[in-house]
């Protein structure tokens, strides 16, 4: 007999619909689990690792994250997830292998991987090192993290590198000074010049820029007659790098013998030249 009630069919209706919804639910979760027993998760890592050696790091680290996803208690979910990050690394996904390494550094500080995790993070600001002379921000986050790594596993199977890559950062933002320098100097600002020069001498002790600063410093504390000042750069280059050639320019611009100056004792020369030359 057909349903002639308006209400009733509006209910059949109803009943229907979320008959079908439930079934359909049911449905995805069956194939959910057929997709968990397909791929368990030492089967679902090592198509990760094939995906890598096949040269797809962007596809390995979408199946690493699905081991987290589908595993997310077992041991594998842990390695997986720095192995999302080094696949986004090697796909030159910064901003994403960067989101994962904080993830990973915040949920398992002292896991084995922590020490990878926080280099692996200094590598991925030290990739995006562009041009320096434009942006020196990422420079400054490369040398920082590199920092952070040093100053948590100082002796660490990573602290040579980490060391190494900092300090070249460290050259990169005080080349930077040292451009800004060179061009106050050159237009007779000398008091912005010497404090650029003294940024690199402080700020960035271990940098390859600091014997051409000090150099520098000479040079413009002799053009303001601050013979003191002068003398004092000119003895800290002599400790710090007394075989470095801009030491061995301070000093015949100050006039002192070394063992270069045989052909001019005095040094009248060399200061001559070094006067004209200074800014090469």
């Amino acid at each position: 007999m057909p349903i002639s009630n308006p209400n009733k069919c509006a209910m059949f209706a109803v009943l229907l619909s979320l008959f079908i919804f439930f079934s359909a639910c049911s449905s995805n979760e069956k194939i959910n689990e057929l997709e968990q027993i397909d791929l368990p998760v030492d089967s679902l890592y090592n198509k990760a690792l094939d995906s890598v050696y096949n040269g797809n790091p962007k596809e390995a680290a979408s199946l690493f994250e699905e081991v987290e996803r589908q595993h997310p208690y077992s041991n594998w979910a842990v390695k997986a997830q720095i192995m999302a990050a080094w696949a986004y690394y090697e796909a030159n996904d910064y901003p994403r292998a960067l989101s994962t390494l904080e993830r990973y550094i915040e949920l398992y500080p002292a896991h084995e991987d922590t020490e990878y995790a926080y280099f692996l993070r200094a590598l991925c600001y030290y990739e995006q090192i562009a041009d320096v002379e434009r942006d020196a921000a990422m420079t400054k986050r490369s040398m920082d993290a590199f920092s952070e790594l040093l100053r948590r596993f100082p002796e660490g199977v990573y602290a040579q590198d980490g060391q190494l890559k900092r300090d070249l950062a460290s050259s990169n933002l005080a080349g930077k000074e040292m451009a800004v320098g060179r061009f106050y100097l050159k237009q007779g600002y000398i008091s912005a010049a010497i404090n650029r020069f003294q940024t690199v001498t402080k700020k960035y002790q271990t940098s390859n820029q600091v014997p051409e600063a000090l150099y520098r410093l000479t040079v413009a504390y002799n053009m303001m007659n601050l013979d003191d000042e002068a003398e004092r750069s000119l003895k800290v280059a002599q400790y710090n790098f007394p075989n470095s050639t801009w030491t061995k320019k301070a000093e015949s611009l100050m006039g002192i013998k070394t063992s270069d100056d045989i052909s001019d004792p005095g040094g009248v020369v060399s200061s001559v030249i070094s006067r004209i030359n200074i800014f090469k």
